[in-house]
């Protein structure tokens, strides 16, 4: 029992001495929000056009260049678990995709231009967040979690499905303070609805479970942690073999599996066993080789349902944890694109009286 509790102390303490949110005084937020630039989602017709025309499963670096570029992104929640080096791992995620042509805008929090969330910023909170985001940006928000950040990802999903009770406040992250409202107005649809059953574009996590699980802040997803519901379109799982903090009787068998509930399209990903379970998301340092950001730009994921699929190529510098960074960049590039997509036919719809 001791050992437990010491161990409980090592996952836990660390991220609780990482600076939390604090809420604001009234007038900072809309000081904030007039500094902070949001994207304006008002394209010219011609880029409207090009984003159109784009294959979502086939993004290439020249079109994130020309044309993505000239548009608004999704927003990315970002997620980190609980020993400190999992947060600069997941800032490093987060300046990997800027070197690959994301806004930093869409990552970064407007308040205090932080990259990432904490496993202990607790879910209905990330969920309000996400809903005062699509309401302002007509994109619907991804989630990135690992290790216990993945737990908390998957715990959002369900906060989202309404699986832990029938409402859930409108959170502002400008000011950190919940609203005094449960419902949004769609900007797709001009119409009121609440943010419970609100669905998400696209999710992801890795390493997630093992060891953590046995902490009380996770006690309420041990029978929901596999078990994807519909309120995302699409989310993988990373799963690894000698992972004591993240997998499952150490990250073998089917007890890792994620599975849908419903109708999400839910893929499972296998990491090489030897990508240590701390730094899978320290990936910044992949945007500095041309042929490696080559390679990822051209990934294309397997058709499987579980694999393992490696890189083919030896690279002339470091290529750790390629392959994560590989899939999730498909992932995100694909949804971008989706977005832009579902927002512009939305909006024409809309201004022809649909």
């Amino acid at each position: 029992m001791l050992r437990i509790c010491l161990l409980c102390a090592t996952l836990l303490l660390p991220g609780c001495v990482s600076s939390r949110q604090q809420a604001l005084d009234s007038h900072r937020p809309r000081q904030i929000e007039k500094a902070s630039g949001f994207p304006e989602l008002a394209l010219p017709l011609e880029t409207e056009e090009l984003i159109l025309t784009l294959d979502p499963e086939d993004v290439t670096e020249k079109e994130i260049r020309e044309v993505l570029s000239l548009a608004p992104a999704p927003r990315i929640i970002n997620i980190h678990g609980g020993l400190l080096p999992l947060k600069s791992s997941m800032i490093s995620f987060s300046e990997f995709l800027i070197g690959m042509g994301y806004p930093g805008a869409s990552i970064r929090n407007p308040r205090d231009g932080t990259y990432t969330f904490g496993y202990y910023d607790s879910s209905d909170k990330i969920a309000g967040v996400i809903a005062w985001y699509y309401e302002r940006e007509g994109l619907r928000p991804m989630i990135v979690g690992h290790s216990q950040g993945g737990i908390q990802a998957v715990k959002v999903l369900h906060r989202l499905a309404g699986d832990f009770g029938e409402r859930l406040p409108v959170w502002n992250p400008l000011s950190w303070t919940p609203e005094n409202r449960y419902e949004i107005t769609d900007p797709l649809t001009g119409k009121t609805r609440p943010v419970v059953g609100l669905q998400i574009s696209y999710a992801t996590a890795a390493a997630s479970g093992g060891l953590a699980r046995i902490l009380p802040n996770q006690w309420s997803m041990n029978g929901k942690l596999r078990k994807i519901p519909d309120s995302v379109e699409e989310f993988t799982g990373f799963q690894k073999g000698l992972d004591l903090l993240g997998g499952d009787f150490l990250g073998y068998g089917p007890a890792n599996i994620y599975k849908a509930t419903g109708s999400a399209l839910v893929r499972n990903v296998r990491l090489p066993s030897a990508d240590p379970h701390t730094f899978i998301p320290d990936t910044k340092h992949l945007v500095k080789s041309e042929e490696i950001r080559n390679w990822i730009n051209n990934y294309r994921p397997s058709g499987h349902p579980i694999g393992t699929p490696q890189p083919h190529v030896e690279f002339g510098s470091d290529s750790s944890n390629i392959l994560w960074a590989a899939e999730v960049w498909y992932s995100i590039k694909k949804y971008w694109v989706l977005e832009l997509q579902r927002l512009i036919r939305a909006e024409r719809l809309l201004s022809h009286g649909g």
